[in-house]
């Protein structure tokens, strides 16, 4: 005889799940919206109408589907002597609508790692809290931090196996281990790259113009904090879904240090006022 398995697996400790265990056989109907449920869509094949409907690529792969995404931010991080600069805006858009001006991109995984949120709000903030909850297993069974590689790959692995399933996500691991400043970029494809700089979202094309231009390998912490500061500026100045607050983040070898949240409307007169000054004979 087939046993059936009901739903109650996907009840996580919940007392319902509990009450199920008397009877082996029963089968409890999945509500939408139940705590410590999976909400599936109400289909025969939820894995193929996820990769129909919410599928996230470039170009015009998305052109059919019924939701498509429309994405802005920028985000940006770096690699110099003095260890590594995470720079962020804090605008979040849906296309032309603008819902926050005010949301943290930087996620603060562990005092020695720090995650960047670019694509879907929700599917960066669940994923890095959960990395942060796989690090702190990892250091309770060996006595000792994971590397920003080890954690890195963790999430990759993660995005890997959720691969067609609809998740956005472009996301930078950055961090301090026992071989010193580390960088990733790891996104939804399961893509994962070991770098010197990134800067991923809609205004990463203004960034990377600065930080192609002045970046150095051995700058001082001023210089690159100042760096961190102007990229983002001039991508939230040029690209209408970047804005709101700079949030810049220095980490060292002691863990990061949050440096500063300034406004971006505040940095335009202050760049432009160096503009004039450099102007001057």
């Amino acid at each position: 005889m087939a046993a059936m398995i009901g739903n109650d697996i996907l009840d996580i400790g919940s007392r319902k799940a509990r009450r199920g265990r008397a009877d082996p056989f029963s089968v409890n109907p999945v509500t939408l919206g139940a705590p410590g449920q999976f909400d599936l869509p109400a289909v025969a094949d939820p894995a193929l109408y996820c990769r129909s409907n919410f599928a996230s690529v470039c170009g015009t792969g998305d052109e059919n589907q019924a939701v498509k995404f429309s994405k802005g931010t920028t985000t940006l991080a770096f690699k110099f002597k003095g260890g590594v600069i995470v720079s962020v805006d804090s605008r979040s858009t849906m296309g032309a609508y603008i819902s926050s001006g005010t949301v943290k991109k930087v996620i603060e995984i562990n005092p020695f790692l720090l995650g960047t949120m670019a694509g879907g709000a929700a599917d960066c903030s669940f994923w890095e809290r959960n990395l942060g909850m796989e690090c702190r297993l990892y250091e309770l069974r060996n006595g000792r931090r994971i590397s920003v590689a080890g954690a890195s790959k963790l999430l990759a692995n993660v995005m890997r196996s959720y691969r067609g399933y609809g998740l956005s996500m472009g996301t930078m691991i950055a961090g301090w281990d026992e071989k010193g400043p580390q960088l990733y970029y790891v996104d939804d494809d399961g893509t994962r790259l070991k770098g010197k700089m990134f800067s991923v979202g809609s205004g990463s094309t203004y960034a990377y113009g600065v930080l192609d231009n002045y970046y150095r390998d051995d700058m001082s912490v001023e210089e690159a904090i100042d760096l961190g500061k102007k990229a983002i500026y001039h991508a939230a100045h040029r690209d209408a879904a970047s804005g709101g607050i700079n949030n810049l983040y220095h980490m060292t070898k002691d863990g990061f240090v949050k440096i500063h949240s300034i406004d971006v409307n505040d940095m335009h007169y202050q760049f432009e006022e160096e503009k004039a000054n450099a102007m001057l004979p």
